[in-house]
């Protein structure tokens, strides 16, 4: 079994969140200097130009938000557009199986919550590794009970 690591800790997928956010502001500087140097016919269009790279750009920082934060006495996920907070008691299982695209939390009232925060999309390993930092704080202050 893997130690847990030193508490509190954050998940997220870094390199993602690095790609996502690097290439919301490239695409919203080239939006804005298409946007000043074309000769256009007025200000609007100017302005659509900008506030699409503004929605392009707040897109992907949506996107790139997903995190999983773990200390003693729970598990924060942050999802997309959720927050939710966990007890340990509520976490029954951490789950990565093969093809999933995040981790999925098994509670203990039936439910499953996904956990975005760590995704093996471009860094499969560093899934792979949190998954199982996760499943050992888990197993450390939760129930104890088996962890696939």
């Amino acid at each position: 079994m893997t130690p847990p690591p030193d508490v509190p800790v954050t998940f997220r997928p870094a390199r993602t969140r690095a790609v996502l956010i690097t290439v919301g502001v490239a695409v919203f500087a080239v939006l804005t200097l298409i946007g000043l140097i074309l000769p256009v016919t007025g200000a609007g269009q100017r302005a659509a130009f900008v506030v699409t790279g503004l929605l392009f750009l707040g897109v992907l920082l949506l996107l790139s938000r997903p995190h999983v934060t773990a200390d003693e006495s729970g598990v924060t996920v942050v999802n997309l557009t959720t927050r939710r907070r966990l007890e340990w008691a509520e976490v029954v299982c951490v789950n990565l199986r093969q093809g999933d695209p995040w981790v999925s939390l098994d509670l203990a009232d039936g439910t499953s919550l996904p956990a975005m925060g760590i995704q093996p999309g471009i860094a499969k390993e560093r899934a792979v590794a949190d998954a199982t930092a996760l499943r050992a704080l888990a197993e450390r202050y939760g129930t104890g009970e088996t962890v696939r």
